[in-house]
Parts: C-alpha cells; sequence; structure tokens
C-alpha cells in the first residue's frame, strides 16, 4: 500500500549538530559482517516505511525552486546525476557518534538532497551505497527518497539479499512503476563489472539462439542489456562522489565513460544546499565533448 512505503528510514529523533570542522575529510567504509547484516535489516526498515513520508510545504519547495532558477540560468541542468554517497563513518567518529548514527545522518541527507535535485529539474538520481564488494558491510545505507510520485528503482544483484528485503523492493517498483519525469536508481549490491558481464551474456545468449546476428551488435544494443535500461536516461551527465576520494569504485562503468565526474572533499552527512548548487554550477561551466577532438 503506497501508504506505507515511503516514510523516512529513522524514526529515531537523531539531532546532532553537522559539525562545519569536519567538511574536508573523506571516510574508509569498513565495518563487521554478522550473518544477518544489520545493513539490511536497515534497508528493509527505510522501505517498508518508505511510502508515507509527509511532503515539506509548498513554500519551502517554491524558495528552493526559485534558488535553483538562478543556477539553472546559468547552463545546462544534467538530465541525470550520480552520487556515491561516502563519508557517514568518518563524519559520525568525528563527532563523537556511533557509525549508526553516522549512517542515519547520511541517509537523512540522501533524502533531503534527492528531493532538491528533483525540485532543480533533474530527472533521474542514482544512489551507489552498497556494491558487491561491500555487501557485508552491514550498516552501509541505502538512501531512498520517494516523494512526489518518484519512480523507484532498485538495481544490482539479489540473490544475496534476505527474501523480506526482496519482497519489500518488489512493492515498492510496483507502487511506483507507472510514475513519469522523476527517478531514483538504488544500486544495491551492485558492480559495474558484472553489470557489462551480465550484458555480454545476455548478447551473446541471443545471438546464439538467432535472435540477432553478431554484426548487429553495438553500442545501443550493449546499453540496452545494461541495468540501467531502466531509465529514459540511462547515461549520468554528472557523477559525485563526496568524501575526498577521487575514484568511481565499480559503479556505472560503462555508463560514465563521458560523464563529468565531481569530486568534493566534504563528506557525505555534509553535503548540503550550498555544496550540491556548487556541483551544478561547476557541471554548468564544463564544456562536454563526448571523445571529440578540439
Amino acid at each position: 500500500m503506497v501508504s506505507t512505503l515511503y516514510s523516512l528510514y529513522f524514526s529515531c529523533s537523531y539531532s546532532h549538530p553537522l559539525s562545519l570542522q569536519s567538511r574536508r575529510l573523506s571516510v574508509p567504509l569498513s565495518m563487521k559482517s554478522p550473518c544477518v547484516p544489520l545493513y539490511f535489516k536497515n534497508t528493509h526498515r527505510f522501505i517498508k516505511s518508505a511510502i508515507s513520508d509527509q511532503y515539506h510545504e509548498k513554500d519551502e519547495r517554491n524558495e528552493i525552486s526559485g534558488t535553483l532558477g538562478e543556477k539553472e540560468n546559468q547552463g545546462t541542468m544534467p538530465k541525470h546525476v550520480a552520487i556515491i554517497l561516502d563519508g557517514n563513518r568518518r563524519w559520525a567518529k568525528q563527532n563523537g557518534l556511533t557509525i549508526a548514527e553516522g549512517q542515519e545522518a547520511g541517509c537523512r541527507r540522501a533524502l533531503d538532497m534527492t528531493e532538491e535535485f528533483f525540485i532543480a529539474g533533474i530527472n533521474t538520481v542514482s544512489l551507489f551505497a552498497f556494491s558487491t564488494e561491500n555487501w557485508r558491510r552491514p550498516q552501509m545505507m541505502i538512501p531512498q527518497a520517494h516523494r512526489q510520485k518518484i519512480k523507484v528503482t532498485v538495481i544490482g544483484k539479489r540473490e544475496n539479499i534476505p527474501a523480506s528485503l526482496r519482497d519489500a523492493i518488489l512493492e515498492v517498483e510496483e507502487a511506483t512503476k507507472s510514475y513519469k519525469g522523476k527517478q531514483l536508481i538504488m544500486a544495491l549490491d551492485y558492480s559495474g563489472r558484472l553489470d557489462i558481464l551480465q550484458a555480454c551474456k545476455s548478447l551473446a545468449e541471443k545471438a546464439k539462439n538467432g535472435l540477432i546476428q553478431l554484426e548487429d551488435i553495438n553500442e545501443k544494443l550493449m546499453e540496452n542489456e545494461l541495468m540501467t535500461k531502466c531509465s529514459e536516461f540511462p547515461i549520468p551527465d554528472l557523477l559525485i562522489r563526496t568524501g575526498g576520494e577521487q575514484r568511481i569504485s565499480n559503479f556505472f562503468l560503462w555508463q560514465s565513460a563521458y560523464t563529468e565526474l565531481y569530486f568534493p572533499t566534504v563528506l557525505w552527512p555534509e553535503f548540503g544546499k550550498a555544496e550540491y548548487l556548487e556541483a551544478l554550477t561547476w557541471y554548468q561551466q564544463r564544456e562536454r565533448r563526448f571523445g571529440l577532438r578540439v
């Protein structure tokens, strides 16, 4: 039921102030691995409660939209923004908090920033917080924002995910599949290498069965087999990784060939309105060439 799937992931009363002094540090993501990962438990609670979130007041949205409108006039806005959420654990440590509290703060930030990007006119937001290599890191959150008729899609391997969480994912995808104009893609247990591999296997199988000819295989067919085929805009224009690390960590390897890569040093829980406006302004000032030489 739509009224039960989209409220905030965390219902705790965490309200620790953000530390402005810690905004220039990155975070290593390493955690313990219980038999039933706490991360999966948190993810399940997050998705199960993700549909009952209350909307922000209309005047607040109009105020934000007006601010972004000024930025939009400076250049073209990206259609698809991908984000690697890095910095929750270190931010928590620097502020004397538990790792769980850091992940909670990061989740709240993800919800807020996802809505901000949609208000700015961006069609697709992809959040990468849980790769195949990191699936045993239990408290690495999967941020989820589903407000105002946003289509939610989860990509990645699902065989390692508990059945209860798979059911919750199917429920939220079914409840939002008809929404147009705004899409949230959550990369859960996702690997860019495995995405390319499964696409190649699918094309090979189709060629083997005579559905396509070898000479028919091109970039377009390849992209139609990638997990991002779920999106009207499968190729991200801008990829943001917070926390200071300058790598994409096996996220959207094929899709990011000509993506603009932005690496702010601010930790994810401190990535606020000023930071995302700065990211969008930086993008608008880029001269995108898509491999062409000048």
